[in-house]
């Protein structure tokens, strides 16, 4: 039984680091794109917030799972 969930764990860890990576990527996206924006775009800014709102949520939950770098 304990195998079972050892394995199941970190099948779910290396789940959410690829969320966080993948994330990332669209959160740093997101930011330069609204960099190199000449005007202002209100769904620019959402995107980015809902991008970085996303990331921060995964790393809250890898801290809590005490997920560190094996």
């Amino acid at each position: 039984m304990f195998g079972r969930k050892a394995k199941l764990k970190k099948e779910f860890d290396e789940r959410l680091r690829s969320l966080m990576v993948e994330t990332k990527e669209d959160w740093e996206k997101a930011k330069g794109i609204e960099r190199h924006l000449h005007d202002y775009d209100q769904e620019i800014l959402v995107r980015r917030k809902i991008a970085e709102s996303k990331h921060f949520y995964l790393f809250k939950e890898a801290k809590i799972r005490k997920l560190g770098k094996d």
